[in-house]
């Protein structure tokens, strides 16, 4: 179908009494539309009836290159779309082609998806510098006029103090799919994940929050699907305003945004505060070669960084283009969908997706950038939680501790260090130390916190935990790359066979290995965060890269809770240890001996044999192990914590470990055990050796001598 055979513009739409906001604003008895170009000529808004036939009216232009226009009787509901007539100037940086039917960038639902077709594409194929004249609609979703009076009765978000958070990064889908209380018509959306079966599960563990894995209109790219394959991941943004539509449980004509507002309030009944990974760094249409579905139609240059030759993208995040945040019309979309899900979804925070290409500049990373700069000043967002994925794929992209106040960071070094302890890899107590207490070397400095360190040993890109201790290759041969994606550095090890075995041996030390991690994630100073189904022994067959599997394999089976009923347990203790005591999720960072003068030190470090950690001691590179003591001192002003004794053996033997002296005067019981969880409660004797198990954690819980007593430190 050509364009041609469509019919052009025969009206206009009739002019707004003030100048709209951009998007489609129902008032009652219409709905006014507005969209930002500065290239276009003309504008038509496109609206589709009942039967799918497309009705086309002239927008007007306005200050601001705006176009605007008002359409009697068009209400929530209505389907739209806009066709932008201007130049088709590749060399200049101008991609406007009307054959293309083009998504609102402030459409607040979205209607179907992408059809793959030649007529998707904006270019001629097999001639870049031609534009395609086939007609784009039937192959394309479109945007949705909404506006809703939901009742969002009492609610009011947690607002749990980032210091007292827990973490839990889950698929929306992915969660609920399989899970047997959760009713099947429900399972895998967002009314899945509000059901008091989910929410169940997430309360008894003690997690604080949620992290969703991207829940903006996303798109399945072109060549998965030539392979049978879906973006079952989301990371191909294309509505920033819009709940994707196929995690809806009620159709996907706006009731979506419904939907997802009743999960935000079911989940804060539950005390959840809900994060939202969010995919700004680039779009869904990709490279030069990709579709035109949106911004690349409306004003290309104004959304997306160019090379110089003005003809190609800039590609700093691998996904063909990246969104310019230096300039105004792209901050505005940004900064304005970033407050819309705050004021009228009422989610808690973001995690920013390779948020280092959105601080970027002309071209390095700036911690002033005009984005950084933006949100740092923005009343709204100034209340939430901001947490970068501190790293992109261009030049100097990793910016781990560069981030400004008011930021928190994935802490890419955290999980590779822990990793390589546990692991057995030699010359890591000295990093260890440093990443347990919060990572004072990136971020001890311009007034950040040790709530600036967001702590993962795994997370969606990657092994999952289970894996993690069972494969020391990736196995993606399913993704039908050759195996050629996803990373190679996995630091993982098998624990002596890969993959599936039924040697009892090797079973016990991956079980005791995954408790290992989780303790160390959950005792660590800064912010943890566990992957969704870790705590159920969930696998990916060794698939590290399962962007694309949307099936059993990446759908938690729920099935298996039973047969880890032990871990969830495992990691419930552990939550709810932390919210138990302060002295593990302080607001400052620790300070040692040496920073306190010799007096009253927050932290020691003990060999095992008791004695204080000397020079030597550090730099022995066998060294596999170290016993950590935490005084409990207080924190801003809190009341004195009970002090613990910490003990963490990579070593694969039994390990003597003797208490410092100056511990011994108090009375100590087993907090945690990974080698026999079941000695938890159980009182030790101060003055005898103990055995530590090997490839284990030991936390010993203290009581302070009798009242009169003097407090003594642990140093």
């Amino acid at each position: 179908m050509s364009a041609a055979a469509v019919p052009a513009a025969r009206a206009a739409a009739a002019p707004v009494s003030s100048p709209a906001a951009l998007g489609a604003r129902p008032d009652g008895s219409g709905t006014a539309f507005a969209v930002f170009s500065s290239v276009a000529e003309d504008v038509d808004l496109c609206l589709f009836d009942e039967t799918g036939a497309e009705h086309r009216l002239a927008l007007r232009a306005a200050e601001g290159y705006r176009w605007e226009g008002r359409v009697e009787g068009v209400g929530p509901g209505t389907r739209y779309g806009y066709r932008v007539h201007g130049p088709w100037d590749p060399a200049a940086g101008a991609r406007c082609n009307p054959a293309k039917l083009l998504l609102d960038p402030y459409a607040r639902a979205v209607a179907g998806g992408v059809r793959w077709h030649q007529a998707v594409h904006g270019a001629a194929a097999g001639d870049p510098g031609r534009p395609d004249d086939d007609d784009s609609a039937p192959y394309v979703p479109r945007s949705v006029v909404w506006a809703d009076d939901f009742d969002w009765g009492n609610d009011g978000p947690p607002a749990t103090p980032l210091a007292d958070s827990i973490v839990y990064e889950l698929h929306v889908k992915g969660f609920t799919r399989l899970h047997p209380g959760v009713p099947e018509a429900l399972r895998g959306t967002y009314a899945g994940l509000g059901h008091p079966a989910a929410l169940e599960h997430l309360v008894r563990l003690g997690v604080t929050a949620v992290e969703l894995m991207p829940v903006h209109q996303f798109v399945h790219d072109e060549a998965l699907a030539a392979r049978g394959l879906e973006n079952y991941w989301g990371y191909q943004s294309i509505g920033f305003f819009a709940p994707h539509n196929e995690y809806s449980a009620s159709g996907d004509r706006g009731a979506q945004v419904v939907e997802f507002k009743g999960m935000v309030r079911a989940l804060h009944a539950a005390g959840l505060e809900v994060i939202l990974d969010v995919v700004f760094n680039h779009t869904a249409e990709g490279g030069a070669d990709g579709p035109t579905l949106c911004f690349r139609g409306i004003d290309n240059a104004a959304y997306y960084r160019l090379t110089d030759d003005l003809r190609s993208y800039v590609d700093d995040t691998g996904c063909g283009n990246t969104v310019d945040t230096h300039r105004p019309p792209a901050l505005r979309l940004v900064m304005d969908s970033l407050r819309y899900w705050v004021e009228e979804m009422h989610v808690d925070g973001f995690r920013f997706d390779l948020a280092a290409s959105l601080g970027r500049a002309e071209s390095d990373f700036d911690p002033h950038s005009a984005f950084l700069q933006a949100v740092g000043q923005d009343p709204v967002l100034s209340r939430v939680k901001l947490i970068a994925e501190p790293w992109d794929t261009g030049w100097g992209g990793y910016e781990v501790g560069d981030f400004p106040p008011g930021w928190s960071e994935w802490n890419g070094m955290y999980r590779d260090t822990v990793r390589d302890f546990w692991r057995g890899v030699p010359e890591t107590v000295p990093d260890l130390a440093t990443r347990l207490t919060g990572s004072s070397d990136l971020y001890g400095q311009g007034g950040r916190r040790p709530t600036a360190s967001i702590n993962f040993v795994t997370a969606h890109d990657g092994f999952t935990l289970a894996d993690l201790v069972a494969y020391d290759r990736k196995h993606n041969e399913a993704n039908g790359e050759g195996n050629r994606d996803g990373t190679d550095d996995n630091r993982s090890w098998n624990c002596g066979v890969e993959g599936p075995t039924a040697d009892p041996a090797v079973l016990g030390l991956r079980a005791r290995q995954r408790r290992n991690l989780l303790a160390t994630l959950l005792l660590s100073q800064g912010v943890p965060m566990i992957l969704g189904g870790d705590e159920l022994g969930h696998t990916q067959a060794g698939n590290n890269n399962a962007y694309c599997q949307d099936g059993p394999l990446t759908w938690l089976d729920w099935s298996a809770r039973e047969g880890e009923a032990d871990l969830s347990a495992f990691v419930a203790d552990l939550c709810r240890l932390r919210r138990d005591h302060r002295v593990f999720r302080r607001r400052r960072f620790l300070r040692g001996p040496a920073a306190t003068g010799g007096t009253r030190a927050d932290i020691g470090w003990f060999r095992p044999d008791g004695a204080l950690m000397g020079p030597d001691d550090w730099a022995a590179g066998y060294a596999r192990a170290v016993v950590v003591g935490l005084s409990g001192l207080a924190d801003e002003g809190d009341a004195f914590d009970d002090p613990f004794l910490l003990v963490l053996n990579a070593w694969w033997e039994r390990l003597a470990v003797r208490l410092p002296g100056v511990a011994r005067p108090m009375s100590w019981t087993v907090a945690v055990d990974t080698s026999d969880p079941a000695d938890a409660g159980r009182a030790v004797d101060p003055a005898a050796e103990l055995a530590v198990g090997p490839r284990s954690v030991l936390l010993l819980h203290g009581a302070r001598p009798a009242a009169g007593s003097t407090h003594s430190s642990l140093r």
